[in-house]
């Protein structure tokens, strides 16, 4: 219609008066309201859309030229993104699932320690009372006996070694005490400078040879304390270990025997096999361990008497030799063992390494 009546202006005679001015014509002022009408409807369009800006679920996609039919506009309200809510409610979900599948495991874990726990608490009320079997081995319980016996009595060899030592330091302190005391007053004393000298040397050679003895009776202490608390506790910590897998084969023993004196139905014959399977897995268990305190216990014995033979020797030539006053077979006896003395203040840091 616009087009109609453009054309419709282009081809019209326009009168002009006398004075210049062109004519009012009918055509021209339906024509300027039309553009008025127009102007203001765009001015209004644009007013919204700075104000309000699109509506991106409203504006449509034309898919033909201007003024096409109404079927090639498509909404693009029904055009939709990824589904970020979906996104979310999956990594949740994952979220949940791990951390249900952690309680699942901790429960798991504490079922079978629990089950195990009373199986073998049962276990033992039955050996206690007499009522159940257990597991011997005549020979092995024998080695362990004797184990245990000989660690009792080198702890009391160990405590009176260390009660010895700390006596005879006491007593190498006394004398060192009592040789300055002598010194002193051989330089106080001109009437008797020459007894006071003759003690004061006295004390001080039984105070040398009683520091060379004390080193000596260190090394033996040091030596069986290593051989006590440390080899043989090794030794009885894997005996430990077994006696625990001896007492958890017999509690399935025990259990897998109580199954199979029963019906032999399906749900029992699943929980025979189930027992079945923990007993193979308690045996090798109990059979590996039962190898390595074989093995330890071998092993403890040898190494036991080459150190007590080793610093028995020594305990005895160190004792003889002071004793017998003779310094120097004393000196070589620790020559002979590698024993080296710390000398006097050597406990005491340097000046450099205080500052």
């Amino acid at each position: 219609m616009t087009d109609s009546v453009m054309s419709k202006a282009a081809t019209m005679e326009i009168p002009i008066n006398s004075n210049g001015d062109t004519g009012a014509l009918a055509e021209d002022d339906s024509l300027e309201q039309a553009a008025k009408l127009q102007w203001s409807l765009d001015e209004k369009d644009l007013q919204q859309v700075m104000v309000s800006g699109p509506n991106l679920n409203e504006t449509s996609i034309v898919s033909g030229g201007y003024g096409g039919a109404a079927e090639g506009i498509i909404p693009t309200g029904s055009i939709k993104g990824p589904n970020m809510q979906h996104s979310t409610s999956s990594s949740s979900m994952t979220a949940e699932e791990a951390t249900r599948g952690v309680a699942v495991e901790k429960y798991e874990a504490v079922k079978k320690w629990g089950l195990n726990t009373y199986k073998c608490t049962k276990q033992m009320i039955s050996e206690r009372f007499g009522r159940g079997s257990r597991t011997v081995d005549l020979e092995l319980e024998a080695q362990i006996e004797v184990l245990r016996d000989t660690k009792r009595k080198y702890e009391n060899v160990l405590r009176l070694a260390k009660a010895l030592t700390n006596h005879f330091y006491n007593m190498v302190q006394t004398q060192h005490a009592l040789g300055d005391t002598f010194a002193d007053l051989s330089q106080k004393s001109p009437e008797l400078r020459d007894e006071f000298g003759y003690n004061a040397e006295t004390q001080k050679l039984l105070c040398k040879n009683g520091e060379t003895l004390l080193g000596a009776i260190n090394f033996f202490v040091s030596s069986i304390n290593t051989l006590v608390n440390k080899t043989m506790e090794d030794t009885l910590w894997t005996i430990r270990m077994y006696e625990n897998a001896r007492l958890e084969f017999d509690a399935y023993r025990s259990d897998l025997e109580e199954l199979s004196l029963g019906p032999r139905d399906a749900v029992t014959m699943a929980r025979i096999d189930a027992a079945q399977e923990q007993y193979q897995v308690h045996k090798e268990k109990y059979e590996r361990l039962r190898s390595d305190v074989i093995i330890k216990l071998k092993f403890l014995e040898e190494n036991k008497v080459k150190v007590m033979h080793k610093q028995l020797l020594l305990f005895h030539n160190a004792i003889s030799a002071y004793f017998a006053g003779n310094q120097q077979q004393l000196e070589q006896t620790l020559k002979q063992f590698n024993i080296k003395l710390r000398p006097p203040g050597a406990d005491k840091p340097s000046w450099l390494e205080e500052q």
